[in-house]
């Protein structure tokens, strides 16, 4: 092949990539209606939709349902209910590792909430154990068992854990797991190919006005299957740092979306996502707007975000969704 065909294959394949690139962007949702605004909450997928659920106050829990392309209100949490990672158990939505009542020193829950959306109920579950309490904690579902992990006990003003739990929902039986290599708080954690992977959060201290600026940069990686935790080397700390995001796994790897932190008033609207197979970061597309205090879910293939705040700390609150599509 001549040089100038092989500069030309070059210069096609190049524009190709940029499309595929160019072409994965943010849409934002046109539904027929808006979900309330909110913040520090969560949000999870049942039975083939979305729901927000709690935030600051008492707060109905949200359903969007594709076929109607609208959001329909539903019961109120029996309680506030915020900075939480919400997880999803045969179809019923799990809430533990979560605060109730106002800054700076939220209250642990002390029990697990489970919503069972078909009956639009709310129940109490397990007891989380007295010495485990804690909020603004990392959880995830594995293997038919809820894990829980980090955290801190005392709201935004101190103690900060590593501590790491394993809750069978057949059993109602809780198991101390080895801790974390560090503690951290206002974290969300995703699992790919049984790796656990904790990035972002921060050690919120408002004991000593030491909060948007304890950011962590260091990524911990817990092997389900040697029972390990490792920290990845320097060169692979989380690039955008950042608390109050949030992780999901999407086309093979660990996306970390929003936050918040001492970087800006704005919220971070940052998308980067860690590949295991580069053992390499990656720019994703950054989302319209910046948010933190929310969850995103992955369902059909897309990444949906919703809610949460539009500035560091308490708003304004935001009742928008966007979609990342691959």
């Amino acid at each position: 092949m001549s040089s100038l065909c092989k500069t030309g294959a070059l210069l096609i394949i190049f524009n190709l990539a940029a499309f595929t690139l160019s072409a994965q962007i943010w849409i934002v949702s046109e539904p027929e209606n808006l979900p309330e605004k909110r913040h520090e909450n969560a949000m999870a997928t049942a039975n083939g939709k979305l729901y927000l659920l709690g935030g600051r106050g008492i707060k109905p829990v949200d359903e969007y349902d594709f076929k109607k392309d609208s959001w329909t209100g539903l019961a109120k949490t029996p309680l506030e209910m915020s900075h939480f990672q919400a997880v999803t158990y045969k179809n019923e939505i799990y809430v533990l590792g979560a605060f109730t009542g106002g800054y700076p020193h939220e209250t642990p829950i002390p029990d697990i909430y489970i919503f069972n959306p078909v009956k639009n109920e709310w129940r109490k579950g397990a007891s989380i154990p007295e010495n485990r309490r804690r909020g603004a904690a990392g959880a995830f579902v594995l293997n038919d068992k809820i894990y829980l992990v980090c955290g801190i006990q005392d709201g935004h003003w101190d103690g900060q854990v590593t501590w790491f739990d394993e809750f069978d929902p057949a059993t109602g039986k809780w198991a101390t797991l080895t801790d974390a290599p560090r503690p951290r708080d206002h974290v969300q954690v995703a699992v790919l190919d049984h790796k656990l992977y904790v990035a972002g959060g921060r050690l919120s201290t408002a004991r000593i006005n030491q909060v948007l600026n304890t950011v962590i940069k260091e990524v911990d990686v817990y092997d389900f299957k040697t029972g390990k935790w490792s920290t990845m080397d320097a060169s692979n700390n989380l690039p955008t740092l950042r608390a109050g995001n949030t992780a999901v796994v999407f086309n093979n790897k660990i996306l970390i979306i929003g936050g918040e932190s001492d970087a800006h008033v704005e919220a971070h609207n940052e998308v980067e996502a860690f590949n295991p197979q580069t053992q390499k970061w990656e720019k994703l597309p950054s989302m319209h707007q910046g948010r933190h205090g929310t969850q995103a879910v992955s369902l059909n293939k897309k990444i949906y975000v919703a809610a949460g705040s539009a500035n560091r700390g308490g708003g304004p609150e935001l009742n928008d969704m966007e979609i990342l599509d691959k």
